[in-house]
């Protein structure tokens, strides 16, 4: 009798040590697998979980049943947070695990932030020490302080093509030497006096600068009297002839795509019909933060048009517009007071209802409002929320762009307003991606000394940056009295 229990009695004490003891002791720090975890998560709270199996494969936590709360989303954020992970509330009891989001809060999270924020001004001069203080921070952040040495070549312009009251222009510009960023330049046929810049740098939408509504865009602008510049973000479009589309999820995109804009820009102001009071930059998504972020840099922008991108919660999801440490300057800062470094110069913010900018007019609007106020130029900010539009720059977004550019810049666009009062893109002629093309169909004519890869970007930015940084000369300061003048 006693062998026949002694052998079950072993392996039972067998299974729960193993299962449970020699898994769940502090010599283990309490050890269990994530995916039993997440199981026992679900029938304890009842609650459904939504993952992939190389979510979890591998993973442990430590002292897991210790972090068991009485709710379940406590519990979730005690477990997967120092695994670098969180869930989405994707329904009721229904959650969908996902990687730790460094650039998202939640709409609440966000709010108090931004408030915490605009607790630390409440007059012009508190804020300008402020804003001096994130702006010396965010060059540095960027590794762009100072500027490193301009090449000294021109720009590559090939094939002018003359449109309907417009013309374009394939360009590309060397930011670095054998960096290049390649662009089309749109300008009005005729002339007859200085005209407007207009920057358009572009979020990740398919096709980029070579899409319809970009081109559009930029040749409705050169139709209503401006220059308008698109270009292509870096390790996209010709860029992948230098670069790898991986290597635009690098963090140094970021500081290669705001140099590149300044590069555009200095240019561009050479130019003999360039009106230097009239400069402007407008983009979407990625492009909208990068629309700030100039903004915040570069007080030559006289007016901004950041477009489905502004959000107290979400400080944009690419390393180009958050893989440099610029959000974490002043102690930590946000889009929105990134954006207020505009003040008091016009900013027109276009949001919708379907995406991160859900929030703008009772958040982040206001706030902006408040810090346009200390200037007593409230009428310089606006705000055009589309709530049932989404994440994109559709017909309406534009022709709100077209009207504020009008608008501030004194244009006379009569006679480019259709029946219905609208501006009239009718006129535009779409061209295919290959028209656009500065290097060729098979990039037959990239430049000699163009770079190949990304480690030779590294080591030849790295370079020149350190040969700035220890034998200052006129091309690398040429930009820092830009820095130092008023924002008005």
């Amino acid at each position: 009798m006693i062998a026949y229990i002694k052998k079950p009695f072993v392996l039972v004490i067998a299974i729960y040590c193993s299962g449970i003891l020699m898994a769940q002791t502090s010599d283990d720090q309490f050890r269990m697998p994530l995916k039993t975890v997440l199981t026992e998560i679900e029938q304890r709270y009842g609650i459904k979980m939504q993952y992939g199996e190389e979510m979890v494969k591998d993973k442990w936590v430590n002292y897991a049943r210790w972090r068991y709360r009485p709710d379940a989303e406590t519990t979730l954020s005690n477990i997967l947070s120092p695994l670098d992970m969180a869930v989405n509330k994707t329904g009721d009891k229904r959650y969908k695990l996902k990687y730790f989001e460094y650039h998202r809060l939640t709409p609440e999270e966000g709010k108090a932030r931004l408030d915490y924020l605009a607790s630390h001004y409440s007059n012009a001069q508190q804020w300008e020490q402020r804003r001096d203080s994130l702006k010396k921070c965010m060059w540095e952040a960027l590794q762009l302080s100072p500027l490193p040495p301009a090449p000294t070549g021109k720009p590559i312009i090939v094939s002018k093509r003359s449109m309907d009251g417009y013309s374009i222009e394939n360009i590309a510009f060397e930011v670095l030497p054998g960096l290049y960023i390649a662009g089309s330049l749109y300008r009005p046929l005729k002339v007859k006096s200085k005209i407007p810049i207009v920057l358009c740098p572009d979020g990740h939408w398919a096709q980029h600068r070579y899409r319809a509504d970009c081109q559009l865009r930029c040749a409705t602008l050169a139709r209503m009297g401006c220059m308008a510049i698109s270009y292509d973000l870096f390790a996209w479009g010709e860029s992948l002839l230098q670069f790898k589309s991986e290597d635009h999820r690098r963090a140094l995109a970021m500081t290669v795509q705001a140099l590149g804009t300044i590069r555009i820009l200095d240019y561009l102001l050479t130019l003999k019909e360039a009106d230097s009071s009239r400069v402007a930059i407008s983009g979407g998504s990625g492009g909208g933060s990068h629309t700030m972020l100039i903004t915040a840099l570069d007080n030559r922008i006289k007016l901004s048009v950041p477009v489905v991108m502004l959000s107290s919660y979400h400080s944009g999801g690419c390393p180009c517009e958050s893989g440099m440490p610029i959000h974490l300057c002043g102690g930590g800062t946000a889009n929105p007071e990134i954006a207020a470094m505009a003040a008091p110069r016009p900013q027109l913010v276009i949001s919708d209802g379907k995406d991160w900018t859900d929030q703008v007019p009772q958040t982040e609007f206001p706030y902006l409002q408040k810090m346009y106020g200390y200037y007593g130029k409230t009428d310089q900010v606006e705000n055009v929320h589309l709530p049932e539009e989404g994440h994109d720059f559709g017909v309406n977004k534009r022709q709100l762009l077209y009207l504020f550019i009008a608008k501030h810049f004194k244009l006379d666009i009569a006679s480019q307003l259709d029946a219905a009062g609208k501006v009239d893109e009718s006129k535009v002629t779409i061209e295919p991606e290959t028209a656009l093309l500065v290097f060729g169909p098979k990039g037959e004519h990239l430049p000699a000394n163009a770079i190949k890869g990304f480690e030779q970007l590294k080591a030849m930015f790295i370079h020149q940056f350190q040969d700035c940084s220890s034998k200052p000369d006129k091309r690398c300061n040429k930009n820092e009295q830009l820095r130092r003048l008023p924002d008005n």
